[in-house]
């Protein structure tokens, strides 16, 4: 194994440099010194191109790990198109994947009129399949599949139209992702007979099988970090990206922390992206997520206008989709990074097309609200609540939900997500006793040059929308004196609601729990869950007041991929009580299984009821909650 010591020979000497402002260490503290760059904070929307050999089969994202799930839809699917995983593997799946009408020249025009500030190109996903000339591995496009450099030539695109360039890499969690591949059929005819992720010839695809104990989405495993360090340097000194997004949290300690400031030495106008973690250190990033209020320091969601790689199965995101997640997110301090789902050959679908058009069309005429600005001192009003984390993205907007944004000290954006035409709109935060302006000298809607009617008072501001052409929104521009922007205050955790127990059931929600590391809520059909829940250091907590002695019985509802232990705890001011279950996959995320921890009796007390992983036994979760039920 090369040592840590020879990788930094190798791969930072190109950062050295006499005239760089600040030298970044691999330390967290040093780090801290990082501010997202304002290129970063004004170009607002980004588009990426989540695409790779997973999409030939046209079922969607995972495709590589499914397949290899006995039972499970993507393996079905895959039988009965390819053949069994023993003797048609995803080796095969990669070298269908030709690329042969992907032009990416048009394409980025394409993002470029659509709004697109920066363009993001997948590096590798868990498949472990380079998308560029590497160095350090034969898998890869250029070796294998299309025979073509596609980092490079989407990189040579997105300079030549003027948008910063990034690259995403997932490789950190392929180590234990793919882990599948290494096991056979436990029944039907080919009962017993191993996958072909148990060649010799294809480990460095699908990689050794990890110990029993290495479940984690990052893997213990120190040959992995150091091959992930090579290659994702690698990927970075090749080309010089703008942007650099990791698929989970800062992988792998020192290693992480040394592609970091790698990666900010090379180019101090740099962004990287991660999730789990809140740190100026780096930008947070919320898969497919969002924000109830203004987040203090820069941040970015990632979503998709379907799933993330092509699927034949899925319907398209609608152009008001995009924009009223768009405008939400900037009000919040936040960018939208949009993946544009391509076909396996490279081309889109019509109905993107159309979509790319629409997107096109409207930033024209209200492209001014998005790009450039920054929050006003509250992000908007309005009847339609937002909860904050990954995986939450669709919300019922209505006209009278408002969005604010500011540009300088004499504009203000608020955008109604909806169309309005011919009648008076009501807006409460910009009254005359508000602190944000002194006072409004006109409105306009954009696109019309007329100014508006309006009238501001102590209560409210009221302005007559004409009957107009807007689509999707409507965005009016507030021409002020002295706009005061947002100064975000210190952070205050809020206190946790207090659950009590009284005889009758207690349902203990997700969204009411303190979220510790890296977990996040998201909604699944209608009822929320923990999920994203990547390492074993991960905990939830509620609280919750039992009156008077009970005896309880503990249930929820999991879902999960791989084998996995969880432990309920209640911790009262005298007395602590553990259940540990183990939990049997379920093999898809959004198949929820009933679960039942156990039965505990809970003397009268105050308890902190904790949900956490047993460690060397867990891999992720969905989990609904938790649910306590008086039992006799």
């Amino acid at each position: 194994m090369i040592s840590f010591q020879a990788l930094l020979l190798m791969l930072t000497i190109q950062t050295q440099s006499p005239n760089l402002i600040h030298r970044y260490e691999a330390t967290w503290e040093s780090l801290g010194a990082y501010q997202a760059p304002d290129w970063f904070r004004d170009a607002k929307f980004g588009i990426w191109s989540h695409w790779g050999p997973q999409a030939v089969p046209m079922q969607g994202d995972w495709y590589a790990r499914h397949m290899y799930e006995e039972g499970s839809p993507v393996y079905k699917a895959h039988l009965a198109e390819y053949g069994h995983p023993s003797e048609h593997g995803f080796v095969e799946i990669l070298e269908k994947w030709k690329a042969e009408k992907w032009d990416p020249d048009r394409l980025m025009r394409l993002y470029k009129a659509a709004g697109a500030k920066y363009f993001v190109s997948m590096g590798v996903h868990h498949d472990n399949f380079d998308l560029w000339n590497s160095k350090f591995h034969r898998w890869n496009a250029v070796e294998h599949g299309p025979h073509k450099d596609v980092v490079g030539l989407w990189e040579k695109a997105a300079r030549k139209y003027g948008l910063k360039f990034g690259v995403s890499e997932h490789l950190g969690a392929s180590y234990t992702w793919w882990r599948g591949s290494k096991s056979a059929d436990k029944t039907g005819p080919k009962t017993g007979v191993p996958y072909d992720g148990n060649d010799p010839n294809l480990q460095d695809l699908y990689h050794p099988l990890p110990a029993a104990n290495d479940t984690d989405w990052y893997t213990k495993n120190e040959a992995w970090h150091s091959e992930w360090y090579l290659r994702v340097n690698d990927l970075v000194s090749n080309y010089q990206p703008d942007l650099l997004y990791s698929d989970g949290g800062l992988p792998f300690d020192r290693y992480g922390l040394q592609t970091v400031a790698n990666l900010y030495n090379q180019n101090h106008e740099a962004v990287y992206l991660a999730k789990g973690k809140e740190t100026s250190a780096y930008v947070e990033d919320r898969e497919r997520g969002s924000a109830k209020d203004i987040v203090p320091n820069p941040w970015q969601t990632d979503t998709s206008i379907g799933d993330w790689f092509y699927n034949k199965n899925w319907a398209y995101r609608k152009a008001d989709w995009v924009i009223k997640n768009l405008v939400d997110t900037c009000s919040k301090n936040g960018n939208l990074l949009l993946n544009i789902v391509q076909k396996p050959d490279g081309s889109l679908d019509d109905e993107v097309e159309t979509l790319l058009v629409d997107l096109a069309e409207w930033m024209k005429v209200n492209g001014e609200s998005i790009f450039g600005t920054r929050p006003w001192i509250t992000f908007g009003e309005g009847p339609t609540r937002i909860s904050s984390g990954s995986f939450k993205e669709d919300f019922p907007y209505t006209t009278r939900d408002v969005r604010f944004v500011t540009k300088g000290k004499e504009t203000l954006y608020a955008t109604l997500l909806g169309e309005v035409s011919d009648e008076d709109v009501t807006i409460t935060s910009l009254r005359k006793s508000a602190k944000a302006t002194a006072i409004i000298k006109t409105v306009h809607l954009l696109g019309v040059e007329t100014p508006l009617t309006f009238k501001q008072d102590n209560n409210e501001v009221k302005v007559h929308i004409p009957k107009s052409s807007s689509r999707f929104v409507t965005v009016l521009k507030f021409s002020c004196t002295d706009v005061n922007n947002f100064d975000p205050p210190p952070y205050v955790a809020p206190p946790l609601k207090v659950f009590h127990f009284t005889g009758d059931t207690v349902v203990l929600d997700p969204l009411e729990a303190r979220l510790d590391g890296s977990v996040s809520c998201e909604t699944r059909e209608g009822q929320s869950n923990f999920g994203y829940w990547f390492d074993e250091r991960s905990m939830v907590v509620w609280r919750l007041d039992v009156k008077q002695p009970s005896r309880v019985k503990i249930t929820s509802e999991w879902s999960c991929l791989d084998p996995s232990h969880l432990e309920v705890v209640f911790k009262g001011k005298t007395q602590h009580f553990e259940l540990v279950k183990e939990l049997t996959p379920t093999h898809d995320w959004g198949s929820f299984s009933p679960l039942e921890f156990g039965t505990l009796d809970l003397p009268t007390d105050s308890y902190e009821v904790m949900v956490r992983p047993v460690p060397g036994k867990w891999s992720p979760i969905n989990l609904r909650g938790l649910r306590l039920v008086p039992a006799k």
